[in-house]
């Protein structure tokens, strides 16, 4: 659903074949509103997400026996990512999860929210939970004003909540993600949404678009479901390994669909591929998400968000395969094809070995024993 702020007459819509289709792109100066996400503050209406509501007194215990995070005893006021996987540990779902006032909250993309909730609700049998549609929207904002005393006030708090928490205001809450630079959620009633907007623009915060806020998220390489991952991946191939916080998958629980997966690379071997940002040949027309990545003409990867980011030029996420040397020459392989190389610094850290690695390692070496 398209909010009230979409029909400002210097709104120009996301493209309709795209992700955000309903939501603004940008109110048309794209640079200019990423400037001020890195200088000043942004206002960005994303209220396209779907956001559903989890109530009962059985509601956390039911979500953490389906889902990959830690959440029985989530406390009141924290936020946490989480996942749903199939059978074979590959991820189907992905959300941001708030925890407030005896309510779980819970907002993904717009797309899966009719099949999270069916899903959900088919999960239920006898336990004492209610899963409904919630008439909330989300507006992010980004930037390092955010602190300053009359956006505080616009977002009716005295300080900006710690990172992972939120807190009450007007029929929803405010919630502080964490990462790189200040990015805060104001979540409230829809009918609310348009006076809140103007609020924060009359505060200082400047109207973006959601080019604005992709641009952010690929430069900081978090992946978006869908766009960035397919129907093959799993969770260690896009960080989203770790506990609250840190990741999506708590790896100090059992009990959910498709932990063996994740129990297993995790312990014995190596995620297929992994998560980098790729600087493209900015000449010329941009490839799409879904376009293979090519090493010689042989597929190595998977395109996922290209941005035009404006101090990085072109940049891009993709899936690509693990060990591949990250001074390979690439491509894209679709209909656009351009040149692109791997960002150094976007490589994952070296993967710890993890005990049942070593205890294979130390029979086939010979030595016996435990991994010490």
């Amino acid at each position: 659903m398209a909010s009230q702020m979409s029909k400002a007459a210097a709104a120009v819509p996301a493209p309709e074949d795209g992700p955000d289709a309903g939501a603004v792109w940008h109110y048309g100066d794209p640079l200019g509103e990423q400037r001020a996400a890195a200088t000043g503050a942004v206002v960005v209406d994303r209220s396209h997400r779907a956001v559903l509501t989890l109530t009962g007194g059985e509601r956390k215990s039911w979500l953490h026996t389906i889902s990959s995070q830690h959440v029985s005893e989530l406390a009141d006021g924290l936020v946490v990512e989480n996942l749903s996987l199939d059978g074979q540990g590959r991820v189907e779902d992905h959300w941001l999860q708030t925890e407030l006032d005896g309510r779980t909250v819970i907002d993904t993309e717009p797309w899966r929210g009719e099949p999270l909730l069916a899903f959900l609700r088919k999960m239920i049998f006898w336990a004492d939970v209610a899963v409904e549609p919630a008439d909330l929207g989300v507006l992010s904002l980004l930037g390092p004003a955010l602190a300053e005393p009359a956006l505080l006030a616009a977002l009716g708090v005295a300080e900006l909540p710690a990172e992972g928490a939120a807190v009450e205001v007007d029929g929803g809450f405010v919630r502080r993600l964490p990462g790189a630079g200040l990015e805060v959620d104001l979540v409230v009633p829809r009918e609310r949404l348009a006076d809140r907007f103007s609020a924060l623009v009359a505060a200082g915060a400047r109207p973006a678009g959601v080019w604005a806020y992709e641009a952010h998220r690929v430069a900081t390489q978090r992946p978006r479901l869908g766009v960035d991952t397919d129907e093959r991946t799993i969770p260690h191939e896009v960080g989203w390994i770790g506990g609250p916080g840190v990741g999506a998958v708590h790896l100090d629980k059992g009990c959910y669909r498709g932990q063996e997966t994740v129990a297993r690379v995790h312990n014995l071997g190596k995620p297929p591929r992994m998560l980098v940002q790729l600087h493209l040949d900015g000449d010329g027309d941009r490839p799409s998400p879904g376009d293979p990545v090519l090493a010689g003409g042989r597929v190595v990867g998977r395109l996922g968000t290209v941005v035009d980011h404006i101090d990085e030029g072109v940049i891009a996420l993709a899936l690509v395969k693990r060990g591949i040397p990250v001074d390979t020459a690439l491509t894209t392989g679709g209909d656009v094809q351009v040149a692109a190389s791997i960002d150094p610094d976007s490589l994952p850290p070296a993967d710890a070995v993890g005990a049942g690695r070593l205890a294979v390692e130390r029979l086939r070496s010979g030595g016996g024993g435990a991994p010490r």
